[in-house]
């Protein structure tokens, strides 16, 4: 894996096109003076969540015995179903419309931005080497910079696009992110063959 595949995998995870409605939503009943101040304060929280996971992980699944390799499997099947529900949403209604005063931590820094896929994406990608820690940092700042300035601008992109468009975008990253989840539990299946 390389930074940019690294950063790719984890923008995509991140979903930020996906969760722009969902934060939209939540933050409607915020006063709008403070609607800033809560996005970056949810966004750092995320960004730390996912920063202790990529270092803090590796040495939880060491200890409870986890190999790379079903890391790899387990990593794979998780993005796919994901990646499914993108494509194929249900219905029900978003998390954030059932939201009332102001977020805090729940549900936009976790599971939004910080959610599942994405601590065991860092989580893999820091198994992978753990020599390239630097890179991987680097990956995780990079895809959560990405995932910042499009939610940062949130209402503007919202209203550019109109949520036809955000969902054909959504649907997109879905796609993607499929090909990515059979590639990463092919390596898994195929690691785990010749090991």
């Amino acid at each position: 894996m390389t930074l940019v595949s690294a950063f790719l995998l984890l923008f995509l995870v991140m979903d930020p096109a996906g969760n722009l409605p969902l934060f939209v939503a939540a933050l409607k009943p915020v006063d709008p003076t403070r609607r800033r101040l809560v996005i970056i304060r949810e966004l750092l929280i995320a960004l730390a969540v996912l920063v202790l996971f990529l270092f803090a992980g590796p040495y939880v699944l060491q200890g409870i015995g986890i190999s790379e390799q079903a890391l790899s499997i387990a990593g794979g099947i998780i993005l796919f179903l994901i990646a499914l529900r993108m494509i194929f949403p249900g219905a029900g209604g978003s998390p954030g419309e059932e939201l009332e005063g102001e977020p805090f931590v729940v549900p936009l820094a976790i599971p939004f931005l910080a959610g599942p896929s994405a601590m065991a994406s860092v989580m893999l990608i820091m198994s992978s080497d753990p020599q390239q820690w630097p890179v991987w940092l680097l990956a995780v700042l990079l895809a959560w910079a990405a995932s910042a300035a499009i939610l940062m601008l949130g209402e503007r992109l919202s209203g550019f696009f109109g949520a036809r468009g955000l969902i054909a975008i959504e649907r997109l990253m879905g796609m993607v992110l499929t090909a990515v989840a059979v590639e990463m539990f092919m390596n898994g299946l195929q690691a785990f063959g010749s090991g």
